[in-house]
């Protein structure tokens, strides 16, 4: 077994890619204390505080001018870049890589998208601190949130005229799964949650007695006087909840195709831990099958996590770090900005005609501070402005203005490695003839690392 080659797999996995210098300080480390090492890394929390004021871009005076609008979109959209900006430097940066390649999992499991960068800011921290520590803890602090209260239109689930968006995204894309819960199961989970809120002024999670629905309720085969709490104890005790939830760690750590022997595995490590999710974390890292092939350089890299593992090997500095957010738009993953509420789908749906173009074309772009068009597509709720941005033509950044850390890059490589030899640590998958050809044709290491990222391979973890 080539444990360079798992200890390289492990990091592509549990984090975004691993530097040269460091596969050659842990190649002789076992798994479990590769495994140990991420783990004792990721106990630092590092959240997120740059966003300081809670603006509510909803509410606005009827009175209010058009250039009064204008100001408010500005300051909404500066808010915006920040915190996307921010999250993409931690991501870049941060020694933490499994908590937060973990954030980055649940960013996506819960899916928010409300336009409102301080209750963005707060879910965000919420899935960081709990990203490696208890699902259930998590459920219930992120079904409090006020972000998810707000995209889930809980603020008008009241007594007498339930709101059931919350509900049932709870039990489809949360918990159970479609399949696993009936109609009349929402209904009854809508009255539960009945009264849950948040203040607007402070931010904070409020629960309002006068418009809960205190009435019997029958939910998933069990009756009684239920609360939100309530049905989130009942969900959790259903052992679907964590078969979901394992079939979904499954397919965004070892393989898009499923195998349901292993995914029960998972579960019934993550059901008996009571959801803990360390526990199953370890099991996959220290399972041989996580290092069959079959498993290795099978998943597509996300959007984020090409740029992320770009940032990380070549240390990239951005004069404007606006172009990261363009990055974004084109590739089809922005940050904060989810295209619904079932997330981003993720595997070979990140991969079309156009967008391989760009895949294949920005790491070379990036590392030679190259000129790029952008034509991403961008949120309905940010045309106006982009239309606006385009007019005064400051919304093509043509050049990108990256400043890689080449001597960084090559200060831990040896001097004699040659190019095959750099192709198989940067690819994860095994190497092809059409590689290997278009690699020896390069003039020297540097241009010859150039083509290596530009490939289809690269694309791969």
């Amino acid at each position: 077994m080539d444990n360079s080659k798992n200890i390289k797999h492990l990091y592509a996995r549990a984090g975004f890619g691993i530097r040269f210098e460091d596969l050659h300080d842990h190649e002789n480390w076992s798994i479990k204390k590769a495994v140990r090492k991420l783990l004792k890394a990721s106990e630092k929390q590092e959240p997120i505080t740059v966003i300081t004021e809670n603006i509510d871009f909803r509410n606005h005076p009827k009175d209010q001018t058009d250039e009064e609008k204008k100001m408010v979109q500005e300051e909404r959209n500066k808010q915006y870049k920040l915190l996307n900006n921010t999250w993409i430097k931690q991501l870049s940066e941060t020694e933490a890589q499994l908590r937060e390649k973990m954030t980055l999992f649940w960013h996506n499991h819960f899916a928010c998208n409300i336009g409102n960068s301080y209750y963005e800011q707060q879910l965000n921290n919420i899935e960081r601190e709990n990203a490696l520590g208890n699902f259930k803890t998590m459920l219930l602090q992120v079904s409090q949130s006020p972000a998810m209260l707000q995209f889930l239109n809980n603020q008008q689930n009241q007594k007498g005229h339930p709101n059931e968006n919350f509900a049932r995204e709870l039990m489809e894309l949360f918990t159970l799964g479609r399949g696993h819960y009936t109609e009349q199961d929402i209904k009854e989970s809508a009255r539960s949650f009945t009264g849950w809120a948040f203040d607007g002024k402070t931010g904070d999670y409020a629960f309002r007695p006068k418009v809960h629905d205190d009435g019997s309720k029958t939910f998933l085969g069990q009756t009684g006087n239920f609360f939100g709490e309530d049905i989130i104890d009942i969900i959790t005790a259903n052992k679907q909840t964590a078969i979901f939830i394992s079939t979904k760690l499954y397919r965004y750590l070892v393989n898009d195709i499923i195998d349901d022997v292993h995914i029960n595995q998972m579960a019934d490590v993550l059901y008996n831990a009571k959801y803990e999710i360390k526990p199953v974390l370890e099991f996959i890292f220290h399972s041989d099958w996580f290092y069959d092939d079959r498993n290795i350089g099978n998943l597509v890299k996300s959007p984020v996590e090409l740029l992320t593992g770009l940032n990380r090997q070549f240390y990239i500095t951005y004069q404007n770090p606006d172009v990261l957010l363009q990055f974004q738009r084109t590739l089809g993953q922005v940050l904060f900005r989810p295209p619904n509420v079932a997330g981003w789908p993720g595997g070979k749906n990140w991969i079309d005609s156009s967008s391989l173009m760009y895949r294949m074309k920005i790491p070379s772009t990036i590392l030679n501070a190259g000129v790029i068009d952008f034509t991403g597509k961008a949120d309905p709720e940010d045309e106006a402005y982009l239309a606006a941005v385009r007019k005064q033509q400051l919304n093509v950044i043509k050049r990108v203005q990256a400043q890689p850390d080449w001597d960084k890059f090559f200060q831990a490589i040896p001097a004699d490695t040659s190019k095959i030899q750099m192709a198989e640590f940067m690819l994860e998958p095994k190497l092809n003839k059409t590689v290997t050809d278009a690699i020896n044709n390069t003039p020297d290491i540097k241009t010859a690392v150039i083509q290596i990222v530009s490939t289809p391979e690269y694309q791969l973890c």
